[in-house]
């Protein structure tokens, strides 16, 4: 019943952007998709998934990851049910599967998100 489904993800070439969107619908969460904390994530093979950034029901509170501060930018229209990430200036290093996910408060650990999309893979060529 309740979905999130990430896109704009591909190849792209160090210093590029990429803008990923994250579309929510179920008939429960689709009604209350302004009361859950929106996060990103990302995995590289081999490695744990990590927090990328997230941000409040209202839009405006948001929380980066160290590695991503500066260069993305995460933001949502509640209207339309949809998060976004925003990638300039990437890196190889930022080469990953990423997930977005849902849950009642901020947490950056992904095991306490509760809703997750399929993932949508970054690549970023050297």
């Amino acid at each position: 019943q309740v979905q999130l489904v990430e896109s704009g993800g591909g190849l792209v070439q160090a210093g590029g952007s990429l803008r990923l969107s994250c579309a929510a619908s179920g008939r429960t969460f689709g009604r209350t998709f302004t009361i859950y904390t929106m996060g990103w994530f990302r995995q590289a093979p081999g490695k744990e998934r990590e927090f990328v950034a997230a941000i409040r029901w209202g839009g405006v509170t948001t929380y980066y990851a160290d590695s991503v501060k500066g260069r993305f930018t995460i933001s949502r229209d509640n209207a339309k049910n949809t998060v976004y990430l925003q990638m300039n200036s990437l890196k190889p290093e930022d080469t990953a599967v990423y997930y977005c996910a849902a849950a009642e408060n901020y947490y950056s650990n992904y095991r306490e998100y509760n809703y997750w999309g399929q993932g949508t893979q970054v690549t970023v060529s050297s």
